[in-house]
């Protein structure tokens, strides 16, 4: 392990982690497709075509060619690997749905139940409307279920033993705040009221396993009786016995907004975006490393505003890049045009370093997604001080040169972005905060 000895711009309390794992000696990716495709040629293996197949031991060596991506797949037993495909290429986004959503929209949620399809859930603002549930069918998102919420800000999907879960992030303007989550009913083929947990002006839900382990973070904003926004935000664990979520841990928090959990080797990883401690948005959001059962403090970055961080791995490359929302100024508007940061984990100092300030508008979410072997980041804007009516912008990696900017989609208090891709080709969806009207773009490629 390289000696730690961070830089002197980065003066934090940080701890050390190892280099990424290799691959064990001798294992060949090339050779491992070879091995399957003779078997599945000896086994007389069957070609299916259409929506992805199930994966599993009984499907080990049957191939599947996926006819909108142009490639040949084999299952291994457990996932689907892939032994010819044409490399996409992005050619331009057009303008696919306009999802009009019962209220203004804060989050998307895309996710796939098995044997069920693909689904958005949209945290709404409205509480009497409450949120939707969308499926996609015939080509497009339609309203599947209503779920009453309370001015939701996001939700998160998760599963624990096959069974699906949603958790909603709600807001209430008394005390005590619930937020629940619910559960699929395969019998009944709706999310059902599982478990209610107190939170405080919750803006945000990560799910995680840890060595077997389930566990949910949120992101505690500020407390509802006397808006201090310097709390506890709460880890909870999944106790397989009682089959409920109970605290584990809780960690200090300022105005939290979100949360990211990534692993880099044998390490797990939590990181907060602090948005406000009370008096200014310049403070500092932490990275936290799981040690000895529980999370602590890896690293401090001063962050201005932050409303999301994404974690993207390139290569054998690590980033995290933060969205900046506002600084607030003592003398005189706030400002919305700022720089938001993408780092870099440098594993010689073993810390996460400036890589690349990008100028955006009060934003509030990155996306990161793939598209062949090409790398992309689009920013959600969504305010610069006088308009909400904005572009966002896509962003495609060019090594070293970083993230530069290829294509300005139009939106309008936008957001949050999600990419999703199916047999009907690669999307991104944004959802806007500030209008009904949503929209699904289509990544178009060649």
């Amino acid at each position: 392990m390289n000696e730690f000895n961070p830089p002197r711009t980065l003066q934090q309390k940080t701890r050390p982690i190892p280099q990424e794992p290799q691959p064990t000696e001798g294992w060949d990716p090339v050779e491992e497709r070879f091995i399957l495709l003779q078997a599945a040629q000896k086994a007389e293996a069957r070609v299916t075509a259409g929506d992805r197949p199930p994966c599993s031991g009984p499907e080990k060596g049957q191939l599947w060619f996926n006819v909108q991506r142009k490639g040949l797949f084999i299952c291994d037993g457990m996932m689907w690997m892939t032994l010819v495909q044409n490399k996409e290429r992005l050619d331009y986004v057009e303008d696919y749905q306009d999802l009009y959503t019962r209220s203004e929209t804060f989050d998307f949620e895309v996710f796939s139940i098995p044997s069920e399809g693909l689904f958005m859930a949209a945290a709404n603002r409205d509480s009497r409307p409450g949120s939707g549930i969308y499926r996609w069918m015939n080509g497009s998102f339609q309203l599947y279920q209503n779920i009453s919420t309370q001015e939701a800000r996001a939700w998160k999907h998760f599963t624990i033993n096959e069974k699906v879960f949603l958790v909603v992030a709600d807001i209430r303007k008394a005390e005590p705040e619930l937020s629940v989550i619910y559960r699929w009913n395969r019998r009944q083929k709706r999310f059902l009221r599982y478990q209610t947990l107190e939170t405080h002006a919750a803006q945000d839900w990560e799910a995680f396993q840890i060595h077997n382990n389930s566990f949910l973070v949120v992101a505690n904003h500020r407390r509802a009786r006397d808006s201090n926004h310097n709390i506890h935000s709460v880890i909870y664990r999944w106790n397989p016995d009682t089959k409920l979520f109970e605290v584990n841990q809780t960690l200090s928090t300022s105005g939290a907004y979100d949360w990211e959990f990534f692993t880099i080797g044998p390490y797990h990883f939590l990181v907060v975006a602090n948005t406000f401690n009370g008096q200014t948005t310049t403070i500092s959001s932490t990275i936290y490393v799981w040690l000895d059962g529980c999370f602590r403090a890896f690293q401090n970055i001063t962050t201005v505003g932050a409303t999301d961080w994404e974690m993207f791995q390139i290569d054998d490359r690590f980033f995290l890049a933060v969205a900046n929302s506002q600084q607030l100024s003592s003398r005189g508007p706030s400002l919305y045009n700022i720089n938001s940061t993408v780092y870099e984990l440098n594993m010689f100092t073993q810390t996460f370093i400036r890589f690349q300030d990008i100028l955006t508008y009060s934003a509030v979410d990155w996306e990161f997604f793939t598209i062949g072997d090409e790398k992309f980041l689009v920013v959600a804007n969504s305010h610069d001080g006088s308009s909400y009516s904005l572009n966002s912008v896509v962003y495609r990696w060019q090594g070293y040169e970083g993230f530069v900017p290829v294509h300005s989609l139009p939106t309008f208090g936008c957001r949050d972005w999600e990419h999703f891709a199916n047999d009907q080709g690669s999307f991104l969806i944004y959802s806007s905060a500030t209008s009904r009207l949503s929209k699904v773009f289509r990544l178009r490629t060649y």
